[in-house]
């Protein structure tokens, strides 16, 4: 894959330019400066701020695009309700692949968002207990620089009348060279046995922590392993709530360092440049 990343530098310009359409302007012909490290495992749980400014250039000719967002907000009376959502999209080119991108990532927020307004306008009490239902979706950039885009949305909501809030992860890898979202399985070799040893090493980290766990949520199957991201330093299980252990535990994520699982990776395949 052609990676050539073009980072943003030079953080006096860049303060002294506006935001423009929630995305960064810079100067396209200058060096490209050191390359910002993507969020530590430690910060994956609360997602940093979008749009962190990253600008990709297209494996094409010429073609330049950023990875910004757009802020979706939508309020309701009657029952009382927030949603506030940041989400993604890649600007600089009109590439099929970059439209497929932004359609697909809009689509998977939109029907999420959907769902949690069918809930509150059927089940939501009336009268309202409190100030009513809320929504609210971040998302943070967690692959390398490179054609690789993995992306992970934290969302935070509270039905009202409820004991407490809830909150939930979904994930989103895709392949930009390849103009394709990409499946797990695709990251390991054909006919390769790839969940046996993920939810092994999971089920090993999640059985020595103090959350009362519960081993159901890690068994090999693909709905338990449907959140993951693709990192600089291995591949990131994400477990919501309720999933592994309790509410009170919070979400758990592990992280699988690539040489666990080197023996099954596909050389050829999303991983590779990334897992040696």
């Amino acid at each position: 894959m052609n990676k050539r990343i073009l980072f943003p530098g030079l953080a006096a310009l860049i303060l002294s330019l506006a935001t423009l359409a929630c995305g960064i302007t810079m100067d396209l012909t200058s060096e490209p400066p050191t390359p910002t490290l993507p969020p530590t495992l430690e910060q994956i749980t609360e997602l940093p701020a979008p749009n962190q400014g990253q600008v990709t250039e297209v494996p094409s000719p010429h073609a330049v695009i950023s990875l910004v967002f757009n802020t979706f907000e939508e309020s309701g009376v009657n029952p009382p309700y927030t949603i506030i959502a940041r989400i993604p999209y890649l600007q600089g080119s009109d590439e099929a692949r970059v439209l497929l991108f932004n359609q697909l990532v809009d689509d998977l927020i939109h029907h999420d968002i959907d769902n949690f307004r069918s809930s509150i306008l059927m089940d939501a009490p009336n009268p309202p207990f409190g100030m009513g239902s809320t929504y609210d979706l971040q998302y943070a950039l967690l692959s390398p620089a490179g054609d690789i885009f993995s992306l992970k949305f934290n969302i935070n909501m509270y039905f009202d009348g409820a004991a407490h809030p809830n909150s939930y992860s979904l994930t989103f890898n895709y392949d930009l060279a390849a103009g394709q979202q990409l499946n797990l399985h695709q990251l390991f070799l054909p006919g390769s046995d790839y969940l046996g040893p993920i939810a092994t090493y999971c089920k090993t980290q999640l059985a020595s922590r103090d959350i009362a766990y519960f081993e159901g949520g890690a068994e090999p199957v693909l709905e338990n392993y449907r959140n993951w991201n693709i990192t600089s330093d291995g591949l990131l299980i994400s477990f919501d709530p309720y999933q592994v252990a309790a509410y009170a535990a919070g979400p758990q994520t592990v992280l699988i360092p690539y040489a666990e699982l080197i023996a099954i990776i596909d050389p050829a395949g999303p991983l590779a440049g990334i897992s040696d």
